[in-house]
């Protein structure tokens, strides 16, 4: 056991744990943030990414000794953001949310691209999200959420 300090969702916490659990586990089992989810548990679906310091990360993968003095933001904490309101209205308006299941993630994606290219073309969207996997949308509409959010979130990015 090991005291782990971090800022998790911009609240600064302190966790008594093995430095070696799972970050995906700590965020659901003793945060409660069941917006990151368990997809593969193997790095390659983005259903439990979030940002730590500000890129994209699939907590999966990361021992929770890793986050100690970092930023960590989920999607509960995002969606406290204007930015996230952007990115939801988006979404929802082009369609690009079905079974839900990868929708965190893939908010969570689209905040990090948009924040390293506010104006990305297609295939820079395509790349962008390549580490979040859809069985439901086939990805047109994700993409045109996220043109649409890069549009009406001018200057949030």
């Amino acid at each position: 056991m090991a005291k782990i300090k971090f800022t998790l969702n911009n609240k600064e916490v302190i966790i008594d744990h093995n430095p070696n659990a799972r970050l995906l586990d700590i965020l659901r089992e003793k945060f409660m943030f069941t917006g990151v989810k368990e997809g593969c548990g193997e790095g390659e679906c983005g259903a439990c990414a979030v940002l730590i310091n500000g890129e994209i990360v699939n907590s999966c993968m990361v021992p929770l000794g890793n986050v100690m003095g970092k930023e960590v933001l989920t999607i509960e904490g995002y969606s406290e953001t204007k930015s996230f309101e952007v990115i939801k209205e988006a979404y929802s308006s082009e369609g690009a949310v079905q079974c839900g299941f990868c929708t965190p993630g893939m908010m969570i994606a689209s905040e990090a691209l948009l924040r390293k290219n506010p104006h990305p073309t297609d295939q820079e969207i395509r790349d962008g999200i390549s580490g979040n996997l859809c069985r439901c949308t086939g990805y047109n509409m994700i993409i045109k959420a996220i043109k649409s959010a890069a549009d009406k979130g001018e200057g949030l990015w």
